[in-house]
């Protein structure tokens, strides 16, 4: 069985993943852009049983189009977030894909909020 951590950028904060994630998605909402200081946000959905996660986290709560808050975990030392919880997938956790440094990660497979995607990323990007 597959296993990945992710990290923080300082490495106090690990999240070991096992098995393959449920989905990645990409979000091209303003919030993910805003979260991950880029033009939008990648997250790997692993079933919540497959996750540990260890070192101590913040939590940032923001309620969500769908009613129900997320609640991001990130770094007191380095301010990375690394994981979170969307409350309306209890059996879920969201894990930043960029948080595992692997560049043969499993892309994603689809993108939400493309009404927010900057023009000059291609449109067919997913």
């Amino acid at each position: 069985m597959t296993r990945r951590t992710a990290t923080c950028a300082c490495g106090q904060v690990r999240v070991t993943c096992e098995g393959e994630p449920l989905k990645v998605s990409l979000c091209h909402c303003r919030e993910c852009q805003r979260r991950t200081g880029g033009p939008f946000g990648v997250a790997a959905f692993f079933p919540r049983e497959a996750v540990a996660a260890t070192g101590e986290t913040r939590e940032f709560r923001r309620p969500s189009d769908s009613g129900f808050d997320l609640i991001f975990r990130f770094c007191p030392a380095c301010g990375s977030t690394v994981w979170w919880e969307a409350l309306r997938m209890p059996d879920r956790i969201a894990v930043a894909a960029g948080a595992f440094a692997d560049p043969d990660f499993p892309p994603p497979g689809q993108a939400v909020y493309r009404e927010h995607r900057h023009a000059w990323i291609p449109e067919d990007l997913i």
